[in-house]
């Protein structure tokens, strides 16, 4: 349903290229996580963990983690907002103008509580009106803060996207490292 460029960015493949090129093998091991959207967490207002499921989930990862995590790379292929006709709005948009100015802003202010490693305060931002920037990337990044402990984030760079006349989406390239 969606066209070439939205659907083939997140796909597994070209992180698993990637990964293999960058350090020089070719039997990298992967384990592909595709994490749901919170609906719950969005409707509630309560942090994702508060699901048994979901927090048993971000122990296994944080066990994994603590097992391997000098060998561990996580690479989260997501996009930021979505904003305009494809997605339900009813204002003009163009990429950094109008609008999208203030999408801009409210997007770099979940990305500082993210590069903080602030899982409560992100969830804070995204929380009000069910996450009405809808960020397809507020569960794999929720998950990833609650998973590996003491990580700080960098954003190396940040953009937006017409994905068509009268849509946009947001997207960041990121790093994080741990701060232990």
């Amino acid at each position: 349903m969606e066209d070439y460029c939205h659907s083939s960015e997140h796909s597994i493949e070209f992180q698993c290229v990637f990964l293999q090129h960058v350090l020089g093998r070719s039997d990298v091991k992967t384990v592909p996580v595709l994490c749901g959207p919170f609906a719950e967490s969005l409707m509630t207002g309560k942090a994702p963990e508060n699901n048994d499921d979901v927090r048993r989930f971000f122990d296994a990862l944080s066990e994994l983690d603590a097992r391997h995590g000098d060998r561990l790379v996580w690479v989260l292929g997501i996009d930021l907002a979505h904003i305009r006709q494809r997605y339900g709005d009813e204002f003009e948009v163009r990429a950094e103008q109008g609008q999208l100015l203030e999408t801009r802003r409210r997007d770099e202010a979940r990305l500082e509580q993210v590069c903080a490693g602030d899982t409560e305060a992100f969830f804070e931002l995204v929380k009000p009106n069910y996450n009405e920037l809808r960020w397809c990337g507020y569960s794999p990044v929720y998950t990833f803060l609650a998973s590996v402990k003491g990580v700080r984030g960098e954003v190396l760079r940040y953009e937006q996207w017409n994905i068509d006349e009268k849509s946009v989406v947001s997207f960041a390239g990121m790093e994080f490292r741990r701060s232990d």
